[in-house]
């Protein structure tokens, strides 16, 4: 006699896609720490591939999403970290979602990982360099010491 577990109906069932807490009466998205939401209206290009980059140097992998008209933005990005060998693609998710004027809204979401080569690649920080070289004249302090 096989005997079967009831799951109440309240329980909340969490959906690893898109990171949703699904109870029978709310929906709640939790917060991720290294995920971006890319607009291509808001900030320059640049500003979210360095900002891809520092996330993926503090979690190992970031997670780019975009809306509409900015999925172009978010592939860009990424084809950038992955042309220079600072990303690999873990996952790509497209899907449609209803808009409140009964249209189709599309959206993206792609992982990057942190390449084997990343640590390599990426260069100190300025304030990074600046502690490191502590106890070193600068190259100016040296040419006028001669001078004098």
């Amino acid at each position: 006699m096989a005997m079967e577990v009831a799951t109440p109906i309240h329980a909340p069932i969490t959906s690893p896609a898109s990171n949703l807490i699904i109870s029978a009466t709310t929906a709640v998205e939790t917060p991720k720490k290294n995920r971006i939401q890319v607009s291509n209206t808001k900030k320059p290009l640049f500003f979210y591939v360095n900002l891809a980059k520092r996330y993926i140097q503090q979690h190992n992998e970031v997670e780019l999403s975009a809306l509409g008209m900015a999925i172009t933005t978010v592939v860009t990005i990424s084809e950038i970290l992955k042309n220079n060998g600072l990303a690999t693609e873990k996952k790509v998710l497209t899907s449609t979602v209803g808009m409140k004027d009964e249209t189709k809204g599309k959206i993206i979401e792609i992982v990057l990982e942190k390449s084997d080569k990343f640590d390599s690649l990426i260069t100190p920080a300025p304030e990074e360099e600046a502690v490191a070289k502590v106890g070193e004249k600068p190259i100016e302090a040296e040419a006028h010491e001669g001078k004098e």
